[in-house]
């Protein structure tokens, strides 16, 4: 099979039959063999009854339902353990991702050779103010982190070798890191495509503000796992180590200088009557406790059963 699109959906009852017949005109008329898989996130309005109206009429439509609303990474997740296509196609269900740019896409992974195309709205028709300023603060802190230089890592439009798919692991809301996930997986031909953004037909944006703050936090936990997670004293050994001897140091130089004032009759207070005899103690109780952390996490990380878990590329 060609073609894979993965489509997450959260109440979009009424642009999903204008969306998959869109799709098939454009698979149709390129001669792509290919399948639609609508992932339904605990939608609560009609969604999954069009999904099923669908699917009895063409067969190339697949479904999944979740009980309750689990977020888009999952969504993602689930769909992708599905896909059997060469190519991964995943696009949003609301009409603003053009299933006119899959063709292109396609290209890219097959005759380009990506391994992962991110589309790039450069033109947007969101609100600026509670959109486009975020987003774009949002992109760069991700592109100064991650190394990677996608403008739109939020985008919803982004074809996959199949091979990226399924050597990744999408949770929580992972899905706005793909390319980062993707790219400490070992899969670094990462491009980028200009798409276009197209205004919402039906509904409301089902994304706040909150999303931004959410994935700040996300993209910590994903490079420090991904840096530290089979290796976790190499940073709070490090860090603990570093704290440790800054206490100690402020310690030792506090006795030494009351021994010289001492030994030269000038007036000292006691060492521990300051406060910077305080804060060695404090550094060096938490440099401790910093070092114990990594022991404890090595111990964890040797003994879990994914600390021999990678990804075979090529094989003879």
């Amino acid at each position: 099979m060609d073609i894979s699109v993965v489509i997450p959906l959260y109440n979009e009852e009424e642009s999903l039959p204008e969306l998959v017949e869109w799709i098939e005109h454009v698979m149709n008329e390129n001669k792509f063999s290919f399948e639609i898989i609508l992932v339904d996130d605990g939608s609560i309005d009609n969604s999954w009854n069009v999904i099923e109206t669908l699917a009895s009429s063409k067969n190339f439509i697949r479904g999944i339902n979740f009980r309750r609303n689990y977020g888009k990474s999952a969504a993602l997740y689930c769909g992708f353990n599905l896909a059997k296509g060469e190519v991964v196609i995943t696009m949003d269900a609301d009409l603003q991702d053009s299933p006119d740019e899959i063709p292109e896409l396609y290209e890219m992974i097959k005759i380009d050779g990506y391994d992962l195309v991110s589309g790039w709205k450069k033109k947007r028709y969101d609100s600026k103010l509670a959109k486009n300023i975020p987003s774009k603060f949002f992109n760069g802190i991700t592109r100064f982190i991650s190394g990677i230089k996608l403008h739109d890592f939020n985008c919803g439009l982004k074809a996959y070798r199949s091979k990226v798919i399924k050597s990744i692991e999408v949770y929580g809301e992972m899905h706005r890191y793909i390319p980062v996930l993707a790219k400490q997986a070992g899969f670094k031909k990462i491009g980028e495509k200009v798409v276009q953004h197209r205004v919402r037909k039906y509904g409301t944006t089902k994304f706040g503000m909150s999303r931004f703050i959410n994935g700040f936090l996300d993209l910590m936990t994903i490079t420090f796992i991904t840096k530290f997670g089979k290796k976790p004293m190499h940073f709070f050994g490090i860090v603990g180590t570093l704290m440790f001897l800054f206490g100690g140091g402020i310690t030792i130089w506090l006795i030494a200088r009351k021994l010289y004032c001492i030994s030269n009759g000038i007036l000292f207070r006691d060492v521990t009557s300051q406060p910077m005899f305080y804060i060695a103690m404090l550094t060096i109780i938490i440099g401790v406790q910093l070092f114990l952390a990594g022991f404890l996490g090595e111990l964890i990380s040797r003994n879990s059963n994914e600390r021999n878990k990678y990804f075979i590329d090529k094989e003879i």
